[in-house]
């Protein structure tokens, strides 16, 4: 492998033209194919396997003019005090929305609440729903703009009115913390390459691999079905991954050409070392991102499929045109520890006073000659970071979640206070009666049975599909959408369900929304387990084979889930108990996202094995090149720490750039990973692991002579090219004595 890279990197400093060119060449198709694809539609979210999601295929097939996957609008009125909907002025008010509500050349119905009952029993409340033919994604601004002026033509009659689902579902914008991100990153960049030309080209080719992602991505939307949320992820980890993919490579040729190699040589060097680590750093985020794809969640898998994709574009710009880029920029890189323009610094060793030891290594030695405190400090303070994870409850936002200062939340909280808490999470019941000689009698005991549960305000009365062989009848709980006790209903509904398919032979399935989020959770459940023994299953066997070694990859593996447990923590305590929520940005606290544990484990742990692989491999080839076990461990930390904790600090500003997103699943997920790098860089990678292999020494780098010789030789340290180094010095020595003969 490193002779491989060493190669490609010479070859792209010689042919930098050519080169960039290319990726030119790529960015700018990505680019023309992303203006002129058409524009993305709603991203279709189904739920293989799961009840709901039968329920919904069934409508879908027995219902079709339902326009079950089109947008939908709850326009609430609420009567000024006192009064009532009822009232003349107040009722010709709502009946004047209503027709205007119905105008739209994308509407497909309207109800009116006097007709439909909508009203509640104190008459100060009511809706109209409106239903269109487009999802909320699809929908034309017109029709967005003829919602809301019907809405304010009947606040100017006295009436509040406020609206509610997803018509006016917006693309999330992530505001300008994700610029200050990227600013953060380049201030850190340029103190630790030490100038601006230095500091550029990490930020150059990170910007250019997600424009070709990003782009890529939209040029596909549309066909593939790809949400707004796909391209954001793809963004955040593409940013992050490619700035330190080539932070990793331009550190490694300054040290390269620090030790006198030619520019080429240290080129070639960085790349077939450093580049070794990017390719086996990049194969773990990719195939955590790619191992998404066994949860069954399409559109998760297309979220994990996109971001590896932008993934391996950044390993493959890091390791063909930072070389070409290094080519161009000349003598303006400077080898490290080089006199710096920016800061005046230059080599403090001399030929009478040693140089002073870096701050990686004055840690790493206070490390080695303390592993008991710093292990059981590091594990100590990630236990108690981990443990709000403790009273994690999961569930999917709503309108519930949103901030109180949207139309939305405020429509959520008329319709709850005029109807009751679950009026917003109605349940609808599905019933199959193809094989029943009385489906009327059918639906008949089903309403019957539901009525009887515990936690029902209301079961409506059954509605047929013009065969007669399929009806829906609408249950609302007594309880909120997020509740235990609405989900212990839809369990007990589907109990219900059972006996009746017995008694009548009719199939009884419980869908809608709020369903389709208990079964969403429980598959993410479910899924967990499978998922996290096969991503670290394969990385597991991946880190094997690149640190010769068992006990390297199983401490690698326990650092990961402490620091992915106390991140989750962290998550819990911000965006469930409300800790810090006005610094975040969180206006309304809630159950925590059900894909947030599985997805943190994916993505979190493709990021900690990058700092694994890249503090480890120094350290293994110190060891590999003849080191102690403790020395090895200090000088890994010499070559090593100061570019890490630089690579984590950017990663986490990049994150924490998306924190300032609108929506509540990207903000979640930009804190997270921010706080999981935080934790697994400087308290597992940092304290932790040396501290374990200060323990293990030489026990640490043990293999099965067995598995040593069925395992292929990728030579991440460099350890190939070391020796043909040698062998081709040997042979100059050779020359120079023939001469001399």
């Amino acid at each position: 492998m490193a002779t491989y890279l060493y190669r490609l990197g010479r070859l792209a400093f010689r042919r930098r033209h050519l080169v960039a060119l290319i990726w030119v060449a790529l960015l700018t198709l990505a680019g023309v194919g992303a203006a002129s694809a058409p524009a993305a539609g709603s991203s279709s979210f189904s739920i293989p396997g799961t009840e709901a999601q039968k329920a919904f295929d069934l409508l879908d097939e027995r219902f079709p003019g339902m326009s079950a996957d089109g947008a939908t609008a709850r326009v609430v009125f609420q009567a000024p005090d006192g009064q009532k909907l009822s009232d003349a002025g107040n009722k010709s008010a709502v009946e004047d929305a209503v027709k205007e509500l119905g105008t739209g050349s994308e509407v497909v119905s309207v109800t009116d609440p006097f007709q439909t009952k909508s009203v509640s029993k104190d008459g100060s409340v009511g809706y109209a729903q409106v239903r269109y033919e487009v999802s909320g994604m699809e929908l034309q601004d017109a029709s967005k703009e003829a919602l809301e002026q019907a809405a304010e033509d009947a606040r100017e009659s006295g009436l509040t009115v406020e609206i509610g689902g997803d018509a006016l579902q917006a693309t999330p914008e992530t505001g300008s913390t994700e610029i200050i991100g990227i600013a953060v990153a380049a201030v850190v960049l340029v103190i630790t390459l030490g100038s601006l030309v230095a500091a550029g080209l990490p930020l150059l080719t990170a910007l250019i691999g997600v424009g070709i992602g990003v782009s890529t991505i939209t040029a596909l939307a549309n066909t593939l079905e790809l949400g707004s949320t796909t391209s954001t992820l793809a963004m955040m980890i593409g940013l992050a991954v490619g700035i330190d993919y080539a932070l990793f490579i331009v550190s490694r040729y300054r040290a390269e050409l620090a030790e006198g190699r030619d520019r080429e040589e240290a080129v070639g060097r960085a790349a077939g070392t450093a580049g070794s680590a990017v390719v086996f750093a990049g194969l773990t985020v990719v195939i955590a991102l790619v191992g998404l794809s066994v949860v069954n969640i399409p559109m998760l898998t297309k979220m994990g499929i996109a971001a590896a994709g932008t993934v391996v574009i950044a390993v493959l710009i890091a390791l063909t045109m930072i070389p070409a880029l290094l080519g161009y920029a000349g003598r303006k890189v400077q080898p490290a520890g080089a006199k710096s323009k920016l800061f005046g610094r230059k080599k403090a060793a001399s030929e009478d006073r040693p140089a002073k030891p870096n701050m990686g290594t004055r840690w790493a030695s206070f490390v080695v000659r303390r592993p008991v405190a710093v292990l059981l400090f590091g594990i100590v303070g990630l236990g108690a970071a981990a443990v709000p994870v403790g009273s994690l409850e999961l569930g999917l936002p709503d309108d519930g979640s949103q901030p109180i200062s949207t139309t939305q939340r405020r429509a959520y909280d008329l319709l709850s206070e005029g109807f009751g808490p679950g009026f917003n999470g109605p349940l609808m019941v599905v019933g199959d009666a193809k094989g029943s000689d009385d489906p009327t009698a059918a639906a008949a005991e089903v309403a019957d049975e539901i009525k009887g549960l515990d936690g029902v305000v209301t079961v409506a009365p059954a509605t047929f599909n013009k065969a007669g062989d399929t009806f829906t009848i609408t249950v609302i709980p007594d309880s909120k959408p997020s509740s235990t006790q609405t989900e212990d209903l839809v369990h007990a509904i589907r109990d219900t369900g059972a006996g009746v398919k017995a008694d009548t032979d009719t199939e009884v399935l419980v869908s809608g929304t709020t369903a389709m989020n208990i079964d969403f959770s429980q598959k993410m459940n479910d899924a967990l387990i499978p998922y996290l023994a096969l991503v670290v299953g394969l990385a597991f066997l991946l880190l094997i084979a690149v640190f010769r070694s068992i006990l390297v990859p199983l401490k690698a593996a326990l650092g990961f889930l402490l620091s992915v447990l106390a991140a989750l923590g962290a998550v819990v305590a911000v965006f469930q108990w409300g800790w810090l929520s006005g610094l975040m940005g969180v206006e309304e606290t809630g159950p925590i996202m059900s894909m947030m544990p599985i997805f943190m484990v994916g993505v979190v742990f493709g990021l900690a094995m990058d700092y694994e692989v890249f503090l480890v491999t120094r350290m293994r080839e110190a060891y590999v090149h003849g080191e102690k076990p403790s020395q090895a461990v200090v000088t890994g930390f010499k070559h090593g720490a100061r570019v890490v904790t630089a690579a984590a600090v950017i990663m986490m500003a990049v994150f924490a750039g998306f924190i300032g997103s609108s929506e509540s699943m990207v903000k979640m997920i930009g804190f997270g990973l921010a706080i999981a790098v935080f934790f697994d860089a400087f308290v597992v990678r940092m304290a932790i692991v040396p501290a374990v292999l200060a323990l293990l020494g030489k026990r640490a780098w043990w293999l099965p002579k067995w598995l040593d010789r069925a395992l292929p030789n990728v030579d991440v340290e460099g350890e190939g090219l070391q020796r043909a180094s040698e062998a081709r010095a040997d042979e100059d020595d050779e020359d120079k004595e023939l001469v001399r003969a």
